[in-house]
């Protein structure tokens, strides 16, 4: 199935479009490429404009500081630049490095959480067009909670968090919860401190995230978002 185009890492196709892989030029449905066309780089604009983090379009990650800039932490929540310089703290959590994040891991005390952001499908595709989504890499055994860092969150995605935690730490609010996104990213701020204000009393934040673990000699995996319909039923996979 041929591939239009990419915006974050995305693909739109349509079926009844022809396109060269090698060379990605057009062969048939011309209208169909143009709308698709605009549509992601539509899509590409709002991303940038949003401050989400970005992919780059080879999937290597972007550039980053690795250690936390010694910035003022904020009183509230992030709500904009979401990739951009961080803080070196996050008060009513631990601060973990690689190292001990790593450390954590490989004893299973801690369940690590990603909370790296997922595209939406976008509204309004013209029929017979295909949305899929980028492949994310994460830290195997880890799980991944998108869309739950922003800000603002609306009801579904705070439903999801809530859920999420609840059935990932079995109600035991004392369960060590670590977590992460990519190096400067202001989403697995969010994420910890909000879970801080539910009442959770064993989280940790990693800001380094997905690149300092591959910096420091950690494999990453793809990983697919968890599902958490209800609060009730086993997680997807077991913790820790």
């Amino acid at each position: 199935m041929p591939a239009l185009c990419t915006t974050d890492g995305s693909y739109l196709a349509r079926e009844d479009t022809g396109v060269n892989k090698h060379s990605g030029r057009r062969t048939g449905g011309a209208a169909a490429w143009k709308v698709a066309l605009a549509i992601c780089t539509f899509s590409g604009t709002l991303m940038a404009l949003s401050g989400q983090p970005a992919i780059a379009a080879d999937g290597a990650a972007p550039a980053h500081t690795i250690e936390p800039v010694k910035i003022e932490e904020p009183a509230d929540y992030r709500t904009d630049h979401y990739n951009s310089p961080v803080p070196a703290t996050l008060k009513g959590a631990r601060v973990v490095d690689a190292v001990m994040a790593m450390a954590e891991h490989e004893k299973r005390v801690s369940i690590l959480i990603d909370v790296y952001p997922r595209a939406p499908k976008p509204a309004g595709l013209p029929p017979g067009t295909i949305w899929r989504s980028a492949k994310h890499l994460s830290i195997a055994g880890s799980y991944w909670l998108p869309n739950v860092g922003y800000g603002k969150l609306a009801p579904e995605p705070e439903a999801y968090f809530r859920a999420g935690l609840e059935r990932l730490t079995g109600g035991d609010k004392a369960k060590s919860l670590v977590f992460f996104c990519l190096a400067d990213c202001w989403m697995s701020w969010n994420a910890a401190k909000r879970a801080v204000e539910w009442g959770y009393t064993n989280i940790a934040w990693f800001p380094q995230g997905t690149d300092g673990w591959r910096d420091n000699g950690g494999d990453l995996v793809s990983v697919e978002p968890e599902t958490f319909e209800t609060a009730a039923g086993p997680a997807t996979k077991p913790g820790p």
